[in-house]
């Protein structure tokens, strides 16, 4: 006798489970915890098996009756119900793991992840949700093509030239990450080299003329916003690191005696040390009781377990009238770089390692951390000096150029 909807919405636990049968082998087995599931026993080459056909209400009377069915004529045909059913999920999760998006997200977790600061790998992710993976993520990436690709970039080209090129960038890590992995056969983003308007690169805004830089100079002395604030903005100024590196500086890495500050340059996977002057050393001096208990040097101001807000620097110039189209915390690597070559005559392959570039030996092969130090020592010194008298006022002539 077959099973009405009513029976089986009316199907209640008991202590044990039992079933509820339509025939044919379906039936619904109600579970002393209230589950209803629908079975389907069957043989197949001499063997009894069940096959699962879902789970009441998701799969009403009528649903099951209609799988049931299929499975018997798979069976009529000789096929086994329950490996199809295996081999669809498999080629279905196969399909998945295919996709663009299954393989993006594989990549930014992991070996992106791995090469990266926390704060790029972030705004990596960012951009390729946004941008590609909105498009595309669905699709498998053996199926994307260069002109599909290209589409999906001129649409970002549209809104945000940088974004789209920064999009193709990542795009052609993540197919050779695909190649690989053996999920694609080529770089389809290296096809399309050229093939976006070219974007010209905005420089950070810098002061270069001594007299404003002595300006700026002053006003940070001036400024009553947070200690560690003004620190920063000196430190910055004297070291003429990357803004993220300054935020992200811990005291493991800084050697007050000796120093030095160590550590990993993220953007160009290489080891780099900054000489501290007197007057960085002194700086830091002062912070240690502020934030010396704590891991980062900076410290942010509501949460103190993670550097200070990359908006800080860049407020406290706003703040003290210093305008974003003349200096922003990035251009004191350009006032440096300017300065350092023009005024005080180092030589340029000297400021550029000291600035963390690749810049490599006549034979081609890169720098390590340790090159130069004496002759970089020697450049921050005075780098630090030459600050202190241009904020005192004093009258700085060009020196000789350094050997």
């Amino acid at each position: 006798m077959k099973l009405t909807d009513v029976e089986v919405r009316k199907a209640k636990p008991e202590a044990a489970p039992y079933k509820l049968m339509d025939g044919g082998g379906l039936y619904l087995l109600v579970t002393a915890t209230g589950s209803k599931l629908w079975r389907f026993n069957y043989r197949h080459q001499g063997k009894h098996k069940t096959l699962a056909l879902g789970a009441y209400p998701d799969v009403p009377l009528a649903v099951a009756r209609e799988r049931h069915q299929a499975a018997r004529r798979l069976l009529a045909e000789g096929v086994d119900p329950g490996a199809e059913k295996k081999a669809q999920a498999r080629a279905i999760a196969a399909k998945a793991e295919n996709t663009l998006q299954a393989i993006a997200e594989e990549w930014l977790a992991g070996p992106h992840a791995a090469k990266v600061a926390a704060g790029t790998a972030d705004a990596s992710a960012r951009l390729l949700r946004g941008s590609i993976l909105a498009d595309l993520g669905n699709m498998p990436i053996a199926g994307i093509t260069a002109p599909t690709l290209l589409a999906t970039l001129r649409k970002i080209e549209a809104r945000a030239p940088y974004s789209a090129h920064k999009a193709l960038q990542l795009g052609g890590q993540l197919w050779r990450y695909a190649i690989a992995t053996g999920r694609a056969e080529r770089d389809i983003a290296a096809d399309l080299r050229g093939a976006l308007k070219p974007f010209k690169v905005r420089h950070h805004p810098a002061i270069t003329d001594p007299a404003r830089l002595a300006d700026l100079l002053r006003a940070i002395d001036g400024y009553s916003g947070s200690p560690l604030t003004v620190a920063a903005l000196r430190l910055a100024i004297l070291t003429f690191v990357r803004p993220g590196e300054l935020r992200q500086a811990r005291w493991a890495d800084i050697d007050l005696e000796a120093g030095t500050w160590a550590y990993r340059v993220t953007k160009t996977a290489t080891d780099h040390i900054v000489p501290l002057s007197r007057q960085a050393v002194a700086i830091l001096e002062d912070v240690r009781p502020l934030s010396g208990h704590l891991g980062h040097v900076f410290h942010g101001v509501r949460v103190k377990d993670r550097p200070m807000s990359e908006n800080t620097l860049n407020a406290a110039l706003r703040y003290m009238g210093f305008e974003g189209g003349e200096v922003v915390g990035h251009g004191f690597r350009a006032t440096a770089r300017t300065i350092l070559d023009e005024v005080l005559g180092y030589p340029p392959h000297l400021i550029e390692h000291q600035l963390a570039h690749a810049v490599k030996d006549p034979l081609g092969r890169a720098y390590n951390r340790t090159a130069h130090l004496p002759q970089r020592r020697d450049m921050m010194q005075r780098w630090a000096d030459y600050l202190d008298r241009l904020k005192a006022g004093a009258e700085v002539l060009p020196f000789s150029r350094a050997a």
